[in-house]
């Protein structure tokens, strides 16, 4: 049998330990007939996997059509029940690839009787609280059709109303390490029942210094055979291999190569210029330019500060993204920017990765990333759903020792040119 055709098998055929339908709310008149997708060789559609009706009620409300690769690909096991590890830049869908998983899941389920407070179903941990808050949101999104619960807790935030939200039956808990453990002392969480488990950005995880409290965590979820579990991470390097090894069981391995092929949409740019006219350079050009939302990098918290101050002194509409702004501060200006009431972000690589911000018309590489990697996840803020998008990269003396890393990681040749006249 085909893995299409598998893909296609009725959903009551794919699932282990499988209950008595889970009661949905009303899905008034809608059905598939609102919802044409033609088949295209070479490309899988969401009607291709059977999925439950509120669950592409939603995927059509959210305008998907045709899968990504690592949706396919990933779709094509997790339904099958089976763990996964995937290699997959943020940009690429994976995190659509295990939500509509385990709400199609839980949609083919009756809730268990007597479910516990608390005691969420599948546990979803992210690195940083705006990828938890973020991944929430998708959820909630993709289960707005549904009876299903969605709850997150995370660190800066309001801790009694998070609490609060743990006092009532949870499906789905996105959660930060360290929050999650706080709660979890105090009783007022219950990972026993944990059938689905999601480790999300696992490299930044163990970069982070997180995998001890991932590990104390874990341990509290039933045996790895108990329970189906997703590990996602850019990189697939020898601690990631050993750590998916530990946690998962039987996995199949997806790989979406980390490449700037993946983003063939994006007008990548490089102006060569002096680091003392870099400054000039970035106002001239946000001054000159017709931009709709701009994100621009920097390496170091300090010059994101610098930057700021200077772009608000030229009369920029910008705000700054880095660790030193307070959490709260920091959700309100990602919302404000996605909302259209920013139109400049200036940010370090803490906003690089999990946050997907739609329609970024550019990003500009005011420093180039000292890891070749972490161009590909900055200029992947652009160009995303077939959009065009625009990437500048400001190469100076510093700089220059960067380039041919990253032109050697993305196996192409970057055009270099003089800024256009006018902007010096």
């Amino acid at each position: 049998m085909s893995e299409l055709e598998k893909a296609s098998t009725p959903a009551q055929n794919r699932r282990p330990k499988r209950r008595r339908r889970k009661p949905r709310k009303s899905q008034s008149s809608w059905d598939l007939r609102h919802f044409q997708v033609p088949q295209v060789a070479g490309k899988w559609r969401f009607h291709d996997f059977d999925l439950p009706l509120p669950l592409m009620h939603a995927i059509h409300a959210l305008g998907f059509e045709y899968c990504t690769p690592i949706q396919a690909e990933a779709l094509s096991q997790t339904l099958l029940g089976g763990d996964v590890v995937g290699k997959a830049q943020t940009g690429t869908g994976k995190t659509a690839a295990f939500l509509i998983s385990m709400l199609a899941y839980f949609l083919e389920e009756e809730t268990p009787d007597g479910q516990k407070t608390g005691a969420p179903r599948a546990l979803i941990i992210a690195p940083t609280r705006e990828l938890a808050l973020q991944i929430e949101k998708d959820a909630k999104a993709l289960a707005r059709f549904t009876s299903l619960n969605v709850a997150s807790v995370v660190g800066g935030m309001d801790y009694q109303k998070q609490r609060d939200n743990l006092g009532k039956p949870v499906d789905i808990l996105v959660a930060t390490p360290g929050r999650l453990l706080d709660f979890h002392q105090k009783r007022d969480v219950d990972l026993g029942e944990v059938e689905v488990l999601v480790l999300d950005e696992a490299d930044r995880m163990l970069s982070m210094g997180f995998i001890p409290d991932v590990k104390r965590i874990i341990r509290y979820t039933p045996k790895t055979e108990e329970r189906q579990t997703f590990l996602f991470s850019a990189t697939f390097t020898q601690d990631i291999l050993n750590l998916a090894s530990q946690w998962t069981h039987k996995p199949a391995y997806v790989e979406i190569e980390v490449t700037v092929d993946n983003a063939a949409d994006i007008d990548q740019r490089v102006y060569m210029v002096s680091d003392d006219d870099k400054q000039r350079l970035l106002v001239n050009l946000l001054k000159q330019e017709s931009f709709d939302r701009v994100m621009v990098f920097g390496n170091r918290r300090d010059l994101v500060r610098k930057l700021d101050t200077v772009l608000r002194k030229a009369g920029v509409d910008v705000a700054m993204l880095s660790g030193d702004v307070p959490q709260n501060q920091r959700i309100k200006t990602l919302e404000r920017f996605r909302e259209g009431e920013l139109t400049v972000l200036v940010a370090t690589d803490v906003a690089g990765r999990g946050i997907h911000i739609d329609d970024v018309s550019h990003v500009i590489n005011y420093t180039l990333p000292e890891d070749p990697e972490d161009y590909v996840h900055r200029i992947g803020r652009t160009g995303r759903a077939g959009a065009k998008g625009v990437s500048i990269s400001f190469v100076g003396e510093e700089d220059a020792f960067s380039l041919p890393e990253i032109e050697t990681f993305i196996n192409d040749k970057l055009p270099c040119e003089h800024p256009p006249e006018g902007l010096l």
